[in-house]
C-alpha cells in the first residue's frame, strides 16, 4: 500500500502543484509569493509532527540532517521559480511539465547509473529512446 500511496501522493500534489502555480496571479512577486508558500509549508510540516512524531529528541533529528537539507531547499526553489517563470512565460500547463519531468528524467538516469549503481534494462533503454523522441516531438512548432 505504501508502495502505491506515496506515487499516488505525488502525482495528486504535483498535479495540484501545477494547477495552483499556473492560477498564481502575474502580478505577485514570485519570490514573495514563494516566501509565503514556505512559511505556510514550514507551518503545515511543524503541525504535522504532531501526527508523525520524531522518535527521538528534537535536537538528536536536528543533528541527523546533513547538508543536503540546504541543497534541496536550493533544487526546490528553482523549480519553483523556474515553473512560475515558465508559466508566465506563456507554456501550457499541459506541456510545461511534461517537457521538463520527461527530460529530468533523462538526465536522472545516467545519474543514477554512476552515482548509485543502478541498472537498465534494454526495454528501459527504448522506453528513454522513445522519450527523447517523444521530446522532439512536443516541441515541434
Amino acid at each position: 500500500m505504501l508502495f502505491y500511496g506515496a506515487i499516488a501522493l505525488i502525482v495528486l500534489s504535483t498535479t495540484l502543484y501545477h494547477l495552483f502555480q499556473k492560477l498564481t496571479p502575474g502580478s505577485v512577486h514570485p519570490l514573495l509569493g514563494l516566501a509565503v508558500t514556505y512559511a505556510s509549508a514550514t507551518i503545515l510540516c511543524v503541525a504535522l509532527l504532531l501526527v508523525f512524531p520524531l522518535g527521538t529528541s528534537l535536537g538528536e533529528a536536528l543533528r541527523q540532517l546533513n547538508w543536503a537539507s540546504i541543497a534541496l531547499a536550493l533544487a526546490v526553489t528553482g523549480i519553483e521559480v523556474g515553473f512560475l517563470l515558465a508559466y508566465r512565460a506563456g507554456w501550457n500547463i499541459s506541456m510545461a511539465a511534461l517537457v521538463a519531468n520527461t527530460a529530468v528524467a533523462m538526465l536522472l538516469a545516467p545519474l543514477g547509473l554512476l552515482l548509485f549503481a543502478e541498472r537498465l534494462s534494454p526495454v528501459q533503454l527504448i522506453g528513454m529512446g522513445l522519450c527523447v523522441v517523444g521530446l522532439l516531438l512536443i516541441n515541434q512548432r
